[in-house]
């Protein structure tokens, strides 16, 4: 449990390196919408014995305190308070890292991956996917229609049932554990409704997920797009557009790991199947670089 000083507060993290001399590889984890990084916990405890981790809450989530009230929440905004985590860490510069994200985060992963692409061995995005034409408007009219606005003045309803569980079991096509569930409920309820809403808007305004979605095809390393099917937050079409654009114009390693029953919360949903994913990606990612 740490705090990292940094330009835009003061950022909680979780790093299972083993100090000074700690040479593993690295997965550093990006959280989604509104969401703390507790719920990468279960993968985090799998992969630890063989990668250095890190987690972190992203301002206006979770643990970590802001340090004014004019932050901007945005892309680049979140990016920078990543890369000072980075920095702080002593992560950049070494080849290393390998960079997941997931829905949200996906974004801000993206624009690390590619900020930084000397640190990078792999990147892998969960549930965050392209969206071009009439996909575009799917996606914007599904995020609009949960009225965002409106959903942050009335947050505080969703700690009560039924709508804690109608809140939860829309996200899911896999029941998870009660644990989990209650960590979702809470962490939305006890996010930053300006940095809440300010991502919401974020994540369909058309300029920036086309920026997105030409910048998710560019990352210069192998990618991993996992994509469960049963996800009624964000259309997964999106993913499995992601993967085929990758095909087609990047040289780069990029494979797809498709769960058919899974919803948005894969890495909980169907854990091993996910932590296998995430080992065999991360390995021929690195038998790449010799």
């Amino acid at each position: 449990m740490s705090f990292a000083d940094t330009t835009r507060g003061k950022i909680y993290y979780e790093d299972t390196g083993w100090g000074v001399g700690d040479d593993r590889e690295v997965v550093l984890f990006f959280n989604g919408w509104s969401i703390s990084a507790r719920y990468w916990m279960p993968v985090i405890d799998r992969l630890s014995s063989q990668y250095r981790c890190v987690s972190f809450d992203q301002s206006g989530t979770g643990r970590t305190v802001c340090s004014h009230s004019c932050l901007c929440f945005s892309v680049e905004g979140f990016a920078d308070e990543a890369s000072e985590l980075l920095v702080r860490l002593g992560l950049l510069g070494s080849r290393k890292l390998h960079i997941v994200g997931h829905s949200m985060g996906g974004m801000i992963a993206t624009e690390i991956c590619n900020r930084h692409p000397e640190s990078l061995v792999s990147a892998t995005i969960v549930n965050c996917g392209i969206f071009d034409d009439e996909l575009l408007k799917s996606f914007h009219h599904v995020l609009v229609g949960g009225m965002i606005d409106v959903a942050m003045l009335f947050k505080w309803v969703f700690i009560f049932e039924p709508f804690k569980s109608l809140f939860i079991d829309r996200t899911i096509g896999r029941p998870i554990e009660q644990k989990y569930r209650t960590v979702f409920v809470e962490d939305f309820v006890t996010s930053d409704s300006r940095a809440a809403t300010a991502v919401g808007k974020f994540a369909i305004d058309p300029q920036i997920i086309g920026r997105y979605t030409s910048e998710a095809v560019k990352i210069g390393a192998p990618l991993l797009c996992v994509v469960g099917m049963a996800d009624r937050t964000i259309p997964p079409e999106g993913m499995k557009t992601l993967y085929n654009r990758r095909i087609e114009q990047s040289a780069f390693l990029t494979r797809l790991a498709r769960f058919d029953n899974a919803g948005h919360l894969p890495m909980l949903e169907v854990l091993p199947e996910f932590e296998l994913a995430l080992r065999s990606h991360f390995c021929a990612a690195s038998r790449l670089l010799g």
